[in-house]
Protein backbone atom coordinates (compact mmCIF):
# COMPACT_ATOMS: atom_id res chain seq x y z
CA UNK A 1 0.00 0.00 0.00
CA UNK A 2 1.12 3.44 -1.08
CA UNK A 3 -0.19 5.76 1.79
CA UNK A 4 -0.37 3.51 4.82
CA UNK A 5 2.57 0.58 4.17
CA UNK A 6 0.29 -1.69 5.61
CA UNK A 7 -0.31 -4.93 4.21
CA UNK A 8 -3.19 -6.82 5.38
CA UNK A 9 -4.01 -10.44 3.68
CA UNK A 10 -6.88 -10.28 1.66
CA UNK A 11 -7.40 -6.93 1.03
CA UNK A 12 -6.36 -4.09 -1.47
CA UNK A 13 -5.82 -1.40 0.95
CA UNK A 14 -4.85 0.71 -1.19
CA UNK A 15 -8.63 0.62 -2.74
CA UNK A 16 -9.77 1.26 0.62
CA UNK A 17 -13.29 4.35 0.56
CA UNK A 18 -12.61 6.90 2.38
CA UNK A 19 -16.10 8.95 3.74
CA UNK A 20 -16.47 12.46 3.79
CA UNK A 21 -17.60 14.56 6.88
CA UNK A 22 -21.63 14.57 5.10
CA UNK A 23 -21.82 10.53 4.25
CA UNK A 24 -20.50 9.73 7.49
CA UNK A 25 -23.32 11.79 9.09
CA UNK A 26 -25.85 10.29 6.89
CA UNK A 27 -24.67 6.87 7.41
CA UNK A 28 -25.10 7.45 11.54
CA UNK A 29 -28.50 8.33 11.13
CA UNK A 30 -29.47 5.65 9.52
CA UNK A 31 -27.63 3.26 11.28
CA UNK A 32 -29.28 4.79 14.69
CA UNK A 33 -32.93 4.35 12.75
CA UNK A 34 -31.90 0.67 12.85
CA UNK A 35 -30.15 0.45 8.87
CA UNK A 36 -28.08 -2.62 9.62
CA UNK A 37 -26.44 -2.14 5.88
CA UNK A 38 -25.43 1.53 6.58
CA UNK A 39 -23.02 -0.25 10.27
CA UNK A 40 -21.53 -2.16 7.62
CA UNK A 41 -20.76 0.96 4.84
CA UNK A 42 -19.27 3.02 8.06
CA UNK A 43 -17.30 0.28 9.14
CA UNK A 44 -15.95 0.19 5.71
CA UNK A 45 -15.02 3.53 5.20
CA UNK A 46 -12.96 3.68 8.06
CA UNK A 47 -10.65 0.87 7.48
CA UNK A 48 -8.17 3.32 6.67
CA UNK A 49 -7.75 4.82 9.95
CA UNK A 50 -7.45 1.51 11.72
CA UNK A 51 -4.30 1.43 9.30
CA UNK A 52 -3.39 4.95 9.90
CA UNK A 53 -3.23 3.66 13.93
CA UNK A 54 -1.12 0.46 12.62
CA UNK A 55 1.15 2.25 11.06
CA UNK A 56 3.82 2.35 14.53
CA UNK A 57 3.50 -1.39 14.70
CA UNK A 58 4.51 -2.11 11.57
CA UNK A 59 7.92 -2.24 12.09
CA UNK A 60 7.53 -4.15 15.09
CA UNK A 61 7.33 -8.10 15.25
CA UNK A 62 3.58 -8.07 15.26
CA UNK A 63 1.14 -9.69 12.94
CA UNK A 64 -0.37 -6.88 11.06
CA UNK A 65 -3.48 -9.22 10.18
CA UNK A 66 -4.44 -10.20 14.15
CA UNK A 67 -3.60 -6.51 14.72
CA UNK A 68 -5.98 -5.52 12.23
CA UNK A 69 -8.64 -7.70 13.01
CA UNK A 70 -9.03 -6.55 16.69
CA UNK A 71 -8.18 -2.66 15.38
CA UNK A 72 -11.64 -3.17 13.95
CA UNK A 73 -13.32 -4.47 17.13
CA UNK A 74 -12.38 -1.26 18.56
CA UNK A 75 -13.94 0.34 15.30
CA UNK A 76 -17.17 -1.27 15.68
CA UNK A 77 -17.45 -0.62 19.33
CA UNK A 78 -16.70 2.75 18.23
CA UNK A 79 -19.53 2.81 16.29
CA UNK A 80 -21.70 1.41 18.37
CA UNK A 81 -20.94 3.79 21.05
CA UNK A 82 -20.81 6.66 19.51
CA UNK A 83 -23.46 9.33 20.10
CA UNK A 84 -23.71 12.23 17.51
CA UNK A 85 -25.05 14.87 19.79
CA UNK A 86 -21.43 14.63 20.97
CA UNK A 87 -20.64 17.46 18.39
CA UNK A 88 -17.25 16.17 18.14
CA UNK A 89 -16.21 13.98 14.73
CA UNK A 90 -16.59 10.14 14.35
CA UNK A 91 -12.59 9.79 14.19
CA UNK A 92 -11.53 12.38 17.23
CA UNK A 93 -13.82 9.48 19.40
CA UNK A 94 -13.16 6.32 17.54
CA UNK A 95 -8.76 6.64 17.70
CA UNK A 96 -8.73 6.33 21.67
CA UNK A 97 -10.70 2.77 21.23
CA UNK A 98 -8.99 1.65 18.24
CA UNK A 99 -5.92 2.04 20.00
CA UNK A 100 -7.14 0.47 23.79
CA UNK A 101 -8.17 -2.75 22.09
CA UNK A 102 -4.91 -2.87 20.47
CA UNK A 103 -2.82 -1.99 23.26
CA UNK A 104 -5.03 -4.52 25.04
CA UNK A 105 -3.99 -7.24 22.62
CA UNK A 106 -0.25 -6.44 22.42
CA UNK A 107 0.21 -6.07 26.28
CA UNK A 108 -1.69 -9.77 27.28
CA UNK A 109 0.33 -11.35 24.26
CA UNK A 110 4.10 -9.85 25.58
CA UNK A 111 6.86 -12.63 26.32
CA UNK A 112 7.01 -10.66 29.97
CA UNK A 113 5.11 -12.24 32.10
CA UNK A 114 3.98 -8.96 35.06
CA UNK A 115 1.60 -9.58 37.78
CA UNK A 116 -1.88 -9.36 37.55
CA UNK A 117 -2.59 -6.91 40.21
CA UNK A 118 -0.41 -4.45 38.33
CA UNK A 119 -1.58 -5.10 35.53
CA UNK A 120 -4.93 -4.48 36.38
CA UNK A 121 -3.62 -1.36 38.64
CA UNK A 122 -2.46 -0.05 35.45
CA UNK A 123 -5.45 -0.91 33.60
CA UNK A 124 -7.99 0.85 35.89
CA UNK A 125 -5.35 4.06 35.85
CA UNK A 126 -6.23 4.12 32.20
CA UNK A 127 -10.01 3.72 32.51
CA UNK A 128 -9.92 6.45 34.69
CA UNK A 129 -7.92 8.63 32.56
CA UNK A 130 -10.40 8.25 29.52
CA UNK A 131 -12.88 8.55 31.74
CA UNK A 132 -11.59 12.02 33.17
CA UNK A 133 -10.57 13.19 29.95
CA UNK A 134 -14.15 12.54 28.32
CA UNK A 135 -15.62 14.63 31.11
CA UNK A 136 -12.88 17.09 31.85
CA UNK A 137 -11.64 17.16 28.72
CA UNK A 138 -7.98 17.97 29.87
CA UNK A 139 -5.51 14.94 31.30
CA UNK A 140 -6.03 14.40 35.08
CA UNK A 141 -3.02 15.28 36.83
CA UNK A 142 -0.81 12.37 39.46
CA UNK A 143 -2.37 13.82 42.63
CA UNK A 144 -6.23 12.85 41.09
CA UNK A 145 -5.21 9.23 40.12
CA UNK A 146 -3.91 8.77 43.23
CA UNK A 147 -6.71 9.96 45.42
CA UNK A 148 -9.23 8.85 43.09
CA UNK A 149 -7.97 4.97 43.47
CA UNK A 150 -7.02 5.40 46.48
CA UNK A 151 -3.20 4.65 45.80
CA UNK A 152 0.10 6.13 46.42
CA UNK A 153 1.60 8.15 43.64
CA UNK A 154 4.53 6.26 42.88
CA UNK A 155 2.38 3.57 42.48
CA UNK A 156 0.98 5.12 39.49
CA UNK A 157 4.81 5.32 37.28
CA UNK A 158 5.02 1.76 38.19
CA UNK A 159 1.75 0.15 36.81
CA UNK A 160 2.14 1.71 33.52
CA UNK A 161 5.61 0.74 33.03
CA UNK A 162 4.61 -2.90 33.53
CA UNK A 163 2.89 -2.16 30.31
CA UNK A 164 5.68 -0.92 28.41
CA UNK A 165 6.64 -3.27 25.54
CA UNK A 166 9.86 -5.12 26.63
CA UNK A 167 12.63 -3.92 23.83
CA UNK A 168 15.65 -6.56 22.43
CA UNK A 169 19.13 -5.99 23.83
CA UNK A 170 20.36 -6.49 20.02
CA UNK A 171 17.69 -3.01 19.08
CA UNK A 172 19.66 -1.00 17.02
CA UNK A 173 19.72 2.44 19.02
CA UNK A 174 21.84 4.02 16.55
CA UNK A 175 23.44 4.37 12.80
CA UNK A 176 25.85 6.79 11.35
CA UNK A 177 26.43 4.57 8.25
CA UNK A 178 29.29 3.44 9.79
CA UNK A 179 28.88 0.50 12.69
CA UNK A 180 25.81 -0.41 14.45
CA UNK A 181 25.29 0.28 18.22
CA UNK A 182 22.72 -1.83 19.92
CA UNK A 183 20.90 -1.73 23.40
CA UNK A 184 23.57 -4.64 24.53
CA UNK A 185 26.51 -2.50 23.66
CA UNK A 186 24.81 0.47 26.05
CA UNK A 187 24.42 -1.73 28.95
CA UNK A 188 26.67 -1.54 31.72
CA UNK A 189 28.59 -4.60 33.31
CA UNK A 190 28.06 -4.35 37.07
CA UNK A 191 30.80 -7.00 37.72
CA UNK A 192 33.38 -4.13 35.76
CA UNK A 193 31.64 -1.01 37.03
CA UNK A 194 32.70 -0.48 40.67
CA UNK A 195 32.08 3.01 40.56
CA UNK A 196 28.31 2.97 40.87
CA UNK A 197 28.25 2.58 44.68
CA UNK A 198 30.52 5.55 44.68
CA UNK A 199 28.71 7.69 42.70
CA UNK A 200 24.88 6.57 44.00
CA UNK A 201 26.43 7.62 48.14
CA UNK A 202 27.68 10.99 46.30
CA UNK A 203 24.67 11.53 44.94
CA UNK A 204 23.18 10.83 48.40
CA UNK A 205 24.71 13.56 50.07
CA UNK A 206 24.37 15.88 46.83
CA UNK A 207 20.39 15.87 47.20
CA UNK A 208 20.59 16.41 50.98
CA UNK A 209 23.04 19.56 50.93
CA UNK A 210 20.58 21.15 48.20
CA UNK A 211 17.68 23.24 49.11
CA UNK A 212 14.13 21.35 50.01
CA UNK A 213 11.83 22.79 47.32
CA UNK A 214 15.12 21.80 44.70
CA UNK A 215 14.96 18.51 46.01
CA UNK A 216 11.33 18.08 46.24
CA UNK A 217 10.69 19.28 42.45
CA UNK A 218 13.49 16.44 41.53
CA UNK A 219 11.75 13.95 43.28
CA UNK A 220 8.79 14.38 41.71
CA UNK A 221 9.77 14.73 38.32
CA UNK A 222 12.35 11.70 38.21
CA UNK A 223 11.02 9.33 41.02
CA UNK A 224 7.30 9.89 40.62
CA UNK A 225 7.06 10.86 37.14
CA UNK A 226 5.11 14.19 37.08
CA UNK A 227 5.02 16.41 34.37
CA UNK A 228 6.58 19.96 35.06
CA UNK A 229 2.72 21.54 34.45
CA UNK A 230 1.49 18.88 36.83
CA UNK A 231 4.41 20.71 39.41
CA UNK A 232 3.64 23.76 38.54
CA UNK A 233 -0.23 23.55 39.57
CA UNK A 234 0.17 21.65 42.37
CA UNK A 235 2.78 24.64 44.00
CA UNK A 236 0.91 27.07 42.02
CA UNK A 237 3.65 28.41 40.33
CA UNK A 238 4.33 29.08 36.72
CA UNK A 239 5.89 26.04 34.62
CA UNK A 240 8.89 28.34 33.78
CA UNK A 241 9.48 28.43 37.54
CA UNK A 242 9.48 24.91 37.60
CA UNK A 243 11.93 24.37 35.34
CA UNK A 244 14.02 27.02 35.99
CA UNK A 245 14.11 25.27 39.81
CA UNK A 246 14.58 21.82 38.46
CA UNK A 247 17.44 23.25 36.07
CA UNK A 248 19.09 24.41 39.03
CA UNK A 249 18.78 21.55 40.85
CA UNK A 250 20.43 19.40 38.43
CA UNK A 251 23.26 22.11 38.11
CA UNK A 252 23.49 21.75 41.96
CA UNK A 253 23.69 18.33 42.27
CA UNK A 254 26.59 17.90 39.46
CA UNK A 255 28.82 20.54 41.69
CA UNK A 256 28.15 18.61 44.60
CA UNK A 257 29.22 15.52 43.27
CA UNK A 258 32.51 16.29 41.21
Amino acid sequence: MANYKVEITGINTSNLKVLTNEEQKELFIKFQNGDKQAKDKIVEGNLRLVLSILKRYNNQKYNMDDLFQIGCVGLVKAIDNFDMSYNVMFSTYAVPLILGEIKRYVRDNSAIRVSRSLKDLAYQILKFKEEYIALYGKEPTNKEIATSLNIKEYEIASALDSLREPMSIFEPIYNDGGDTIYLLDQIADKKENTKDKDMLISLNKALKQIKERERNILLQRYIIGKTQMEIAKDLDISQAQVSRIEKNAINNVKRLIK
